[in-house]
């Protein structure tokens, strides 16, 4: 069953795993399970994907029930009128906060091939040196990071930390192989640690604000407590109780 966060008489919401794909798609087409038609036999109804997230990536995906519900949503996230959070842990520290403003080619099947402009805005909230060697340093450093999209690219947000230098772990494809090999093998973390927590947009029928925020999965929860980040991340969202962790 999928994790219903928000549902109202036009839009439902749900907390979307690390790997499932919002719909159907000939780039992994052995899937057999999609957000859309699991949400879809779960309501007994059809829903309509307004916005999309990778199929790395947990948090925050929204749906409408019909179609007339669906274009002013759509309208709203094109002309930049719903503000995203994310939350992330990428290599490195990074600065304290910035802006990646770097223009992003799409991908080799996407019929626009010309570089699109894109915007990502980002704020460290932590971070934590491990006495555990990669590549050719005898200790590894990480951050974590909070995000806040302007536009929205495919694969925007991946493709900028990777940009920086400040790879997002557990990214297999703009990511370090090193750093996800390291956290899967040392820290029991195969998932991209990538986070949609909130999605913040006037209501198209109402006029009311809804805010929808997910929690983090459980092995990003679990990473964070285990890096002693609880006190800065509940500052940014309400944490479950936490379960007890061997430090590092």
């Amino acid at each position: 069953m999928l994790n219903l966060i928000y549902e109202d008489a036009h839009y439902v919401a749900i907390n979307k795993p690390n790997g499932l794909l919002v719909h159907r798609t000939r780039i992994a087409e052995e899937k057999k399970e999609f957000a859309l038609q699991l949400l879809r036999d779960q309501l007994g109804y059809r829903v309509h994907p307004v916005h999309r997230l990778d199929r790395g990536t947990s948090g925050v995906l929204l749906f409408a029930k019909t179609p007339e519900a669906t274009t002013p949503i759509v309208k709203a996230f094109e002309e930049k009128q719903v503000d995203k959070t994310y939350f992330a842990i990428v290599r490195g520290y990074t600065p304290e906060g910035a802006t990646i403003d770097n223009p992003i080619k799409p991908d080799k099947d996407h019929k626009n091939k010309a570089p699109q402009d894109a915007v990502t805005h980002y704020t460290r909230l932590a971070t934590i040196e491990l006495p555990i060697p990669v590549g050719r340093y005898g200790t590894s450093r990480y951050s974590l990071v909070s995000i806040s999209p302007e536009t929205g690219r495919m694969h925007q947000i991946r493709k900028h930390f990777a940009h920086i230098r400040h790879y997002i772990v557990g990214d297999k494809r703009h990511g370090d192989w090193r750093h996800n090999k390291m956290f899967l093998e040392e820290l029991e973390s195969p998932y991209l640690l990538l986070h949609a927590a909130n999605l913040y947009f006037t209501h198209p029928f109402t006029g009311e604000a809804v805010n929808i925020k997910a929690q983090m999965p459980d092995n990003m929860l679990r990473l964070c407590y285990k890096f002693g980040w609880e006190e800065k991340l509940s500052t940014q969202i309400v944490l479950p109780q936490p379960v007890p962790v061997n430090p590092v």
